[in-house]
């Protein structure tokens, strides 16, 4: 510590070497079976999504995911991740959903597929989050509050 710096090229060498913040490297995530697993919320709802590679079968609670989201936009919401990756029927996925609507359940199950992707192969993190698909949606219903009829919603004014 008492050793005097006569110009800024001392300071240089005296000093450790500079700190390079690198970006963080996303590895691989497999469980024994060689599966991703990824959990995805929205609303209320949680879903626990499994992938492995496969004929491109989704099956959500046991059973068919188009019999389990009989609308046409459930469904598209659910197919979004691996169409926009490029997987489609490349990867078989597996997933049980409680909580919430349907609605609720299908974004949850989408946001479950984006992360279990990013997990099988991490290079796929920069499309998918470009998309917006590995961003969990934070809007839940509003709380009811007393002194009114719904969370916002005032009783009818009557002045007799």
């Amino acid at each position: 510590m008492t050793e005097t710096l006569s110009s800024l090229e001392d300071l240089g060498t005296s000093a450790a070497a500079p700190v390079v913040n690198e970006a963080p490297v996303h590895v691989q995530k497999l469980d024994q079976y060689g599966r991703a697993y990824a959990t995805g919320k929205r609303k209320d709802a949680v879903a626990r999504v499994w992938i492995k590679p496969g004929s491109g079968k989704v099956t959500v609670n046991g059973k068919d995911f188009d019999k389990y989201f009989a609308r046409p936009v459930l469904q598209l919401i659910v197919k979004q991740p691996i169409g926009v990756a490029g997987r489609v029927d490349q990867y078989d996925i597996v997933a049980t959903v409680s909580g919430g609507g349907l609605s609720g359940q299908a974004g949850a199950v989408r946001h479950g597929i984006s992360q279990a992707l990013t997990f099988y192969e991490p290079e796929l993190r920069g499309v998918l989050k470009k998309g917006g698909f590995l961003t969990r949606d934070s809007r839940v219903v509003e709380r009811k509050k007393y002194g009114r009829a719904k969370a916002r919603r005032s009783f009818q004014f009557s002045k007799r």
